[in-house]
């Protein structure tokens, strides 16, 4: 049994194209989905449109909730710069596409056959605005993991990878398909981005549970040319990214 998570894919299609043809020659059984899915990048339908076709499941992510409801953006920790994004994003969604998006789990929980239980989430198992990275305090963990049977939690929205045990416990976070981060986000620095797609595959084999956190390199010069005409309003940040690609 192997489960594909793909996280924080933003609305960069090119990128997701990228992981899901990654996922087709992995002999993957599922695809979870930990949210953030349609905002900040060039092609919010389309990559809506691909999540349809995956079949996954789809966990709702702090920008999944606030492009529902863009009035209360702050209080999903939209950082306000962002929040034109937000609105140019709404405008390019249906209403069907909205109801599908509002229709997303909270968080999913799976019992591998070997009795492993696994959590998936966006930010934790309390809030889609928590970040759990490797630094988080163990008292904070013990708060987000309290009365948890699972042992294994699997979260996205710090857009970094990370694999972590704590205790009995093993902490995944997924990384991001459309917004890999150099280094961990801090107030008053803008993030810069990698040019990978970031996404994790675990599963059983035997006794073990395998985890395989895996980069997939995607087109940037594509994706760069899709944000120049897309009249998005922080293209400019977008078009000073991957220099290095």
């Amino acid at each position: 049994m192997r489960i594909a998570t793909i996280s924080d894919i933003h609305g960069n299609f090119t990128a997701l194209q990228a992981v899901i043809a990654d996922i087709k020659s992995q002999n993957v059984d599922q695809v979870v989905c930990l949210g953030d899915t349609v905002t900040l990048g060039p092609q919010p339908k389309e990559s809506l449109n691909a999540l349809r076709e995956l079949n996954c499941v789809l966990i709702k992510g702090n920008h999944d909730a606030a492009i529902l409801d863009p009035e209360r953006a702050v209080e999903f920790e939209i950082t306000e710069h962002l929040i034109p994004d937000l609105y140019w994003c709404r405008e390019k969604l249906s209403l069907p596409d909205l109801k599908f998006i509002d229709a997303f789990e909270t968080s999913y929980e799976f019992v591998f056959p070997n009795g492993v239980t696994v959590l998936f989430f966006h930010g934790s198992p309390l809030s889609n605005t928590d970040i759990i990275q490797a630094t988080t305090e163990p008292e904070l963990l013990d708060k987000y993991f309290e009365n948890q049977k699972a042992t294994v939690f699997v979260g996205g929205h710090s857009h970094i990878q990370m694999y972590r045990r704590y205790g009995e416990k093993l902490i995944v976070n997924s990384g991001s398909v459309g917004n890999a981060f150099e280094f961990a986000f801090s107030a008053g620095r803008a993030p810069s981005l990698l040019p990978w797609a970031e996404y994790t595959i675990i599963g059983q084999n035997g006794n073990s549970l395998d985890i395989d956190l895996r980069r997939v390199y995607f087109d940037t010069t594509l994706l760069l040319k899709k944000i120049a005409e897309s009249g998005l309003p922080s293209a400019d940040w977008w078009l000073s990214q991957y220099k290095s690609s």
